[in-house]
Order: structure tokens, then sequence, then C-alpha cells
């Protein structure tokens, strides 16, 4: 295994002198390295699209998102999955991230695991995979064992495949049907790839399943209408989400809400309609959950 040939084992040429500056310096010199990462994302921009219409093809087939990765990686593959059914109300069983070594390496380094090419194969059968799912491969190598590994089980097993890299031409390019390939140039500090890398990858899997719930009609104007309101901040939030939506004064917001059990799209398609909850969500399930087209239904 030759590092030197990674784009992300390189070493920055503009931090050699980084241990002999001032703080502030160190942490302009690491901000002057992250605002590259935005316009390496851009480059990859279609693929995402692509990722995203796949991601969209499997929900509404019955499959899931599944993310794979070991490190840095699968930690950022876990988080996404675990943020989207609060944000958006889905269940927890329809996006979810795989680690290689298993929830310890969680929180720790588990010594070894990324380096099986079996292993994710095995933690993919591990939750029932289908042909319906989309397997999504994280690393910013792109030659990460596990994560290869599992992407040729996912396709053998007849899954859409795509993967995340920081790397060109790698392996995980060629198990996956989409790759999305940011090249962030090397770290500030060589091999580092929780920094620039890691980064990198938070907003691509942030455009993921952001995009994919927008497809899904989770998302009304720019208001996250399906969150759930599971702490006093979020019931506090679906109001005024309620409210931005319709104009609806506070006491028309809470009526609504205690009718529909706190759901706010059914609310708010409530008092955009002027109609009960009951029709409300009979109109939603007929526009297959996009609040503007059952408003416009309710209109004739």
């Amino acid at each position: 295994m030759d590092l030197s040939k990674l784009a992300t084992e390189g070493r920055n040429p503009d931090t050699l002198d980084i241990d002999r500056l001032s703080t502030l310096q160190i942490v302009e010199r690491i901000n002057r390295e992250d605002q590259k990462i935005a316009a390496a994302v851009h480059t990859a921009l279609p693929a995402i699209a692509q990722i995203v219409d796949e991601a969209v093809t499997a929900f509404q087939s019955g499959g899931r998102l599944i993310y794979l990765g070991a490190g840095t990686s699968g930690r950022l593959g876990i988080l996404d999955a675990s943020e989207c059914p609060p944000t958006y109300g889905t269940p927890p069983e329809l996006i979810q991230g795989l680690i290689a070594g298993g929830q310890e390496a969680v929180f720790r380094a588990v010594e070894g695991a990324e380096d099986s090419l079996s292993l994710a194969g095995e933690d993919l059968d591990g939750i029932s995979l289908t042909s319906s799912d989309l397997v999504v491969g994280i690393a910013a190598s792109g030659r990460t064992p596990y994560v290869i590994g599992g992407l040729r089980h996912a396709r053998i097993r007849g899954c859409k495949t795509a993967a995340v890299v920081c790397s060109g031409h790698s392996e995980m390019e060629q198990a996956a049907d989409i790759t999305a390939v940011v090249i962030v140039g090397p770290e500030v500090i060589m091999g580092s790839t929780r920094m620039k890398a890691g980064t990198a990858q938070k907003m691509v899997l942030n455009m993921i399943t952001t995009a994919s719930m927008i497809r899904l009609g989770k998302v009304y104007s720019n208001l996250m209408i399906d969150v759930q309101a599971t702490n006093a901040k979020l019931v506090e939030r679906a109001k005024r989400i309620v409210a931005l939506a319709t104009g609806a004064d506070r006491p028309e917001i809470e009526a609504a809400l205690e009718a529909t059990g706190g759901a706010v799209k059914p609310a708010v398609t409530m008092l955009l309609a002027n109609v009960d909850a009951a029709l409300a969500l009979k109109l939603l399930q007929r526009a297959d959950g996009y609040v503007a087209k059952a408003v416009e239904f309710s209109r004739g």
C-alpha cells in the first residue's frame, strides 16, 4: 500500500510551519484550508444528486438508505442517520449507519475491523439487506476494505450502491454504481482526515438526506413539517412552524396541533385548507404527503 499516492495522505505545503505559529495563526491557517471544502463539494454535485434520486427511489419502493464506514466516516454515517427521525419523522430503520467494529467503534477505535473484506457483508445481512436498499460507502481514502467488501456484497444482493470518497480513481469508485468524489487536498495535519475530508463527507451526507426528505414531501417551503415534537424546545418549534406556514394565531395553532396529536403536517394542512383533522389526513394521503398538493385537492 503506497499512502503517498492518496490525495488524503499528502503533505500540505501551506502548513509546514504550523507548529511554530501562535494560537490565532493556527486557527487562521485551519480556517483557510476549510474554505476550500465547499468548492470541492461543488464539483461533485451531479453525482450527489444521482445518489439522492436513488435514495428517493429506495424509500418509495420500501427500501432503506444504509451507510457503511470505518472510523470517522462510519461515525458520520451514524450521526446523519440518527438525526433524521427527530427532524423528519422517519422511522429509525429507514436510514441506518453501520461502522466497522460495531457499536463499540462509535466511541473508540476497534483495531483491525476496517481491514476485513467480509465483515460488512455480515453486518448488512444482520439488518436483513434487501435488493430495494441503497448502500452508500463512505471513506476518505476510497480504499477501506470493510467498505469495499460491503459495496461488493450489496451489489451481489441486487442493491444500488454509491460511494463518497475524497481520493480519485479509488477501489470504492470501481465497487459503486455512483461515486461522489470530493478532492479536498492534503489535510492541515498530514493524514488527519477527520478534518477537511470529514467536513466534506458531513456536507455531502447532509445533502443526501435533506434533499431526499424534501423530495418525499417532508418539507413545506423551507419548513420541516414532519418534525417530531419530543421535547419542550421542539414543541415550541412545532408551533412556530405552523405559524410561519399558515399565519394563524396561537389559539388556532394550539387547537390544530391538539386535534392532530401534535403532528405539524396535518395541522398545517387543516389550517391552510380549512378542514378538520380527519379530512386533512385523507388529503395528505391522496397527495403522497405533499402539503401544497393536499391544499390544492381541498379546493377542488
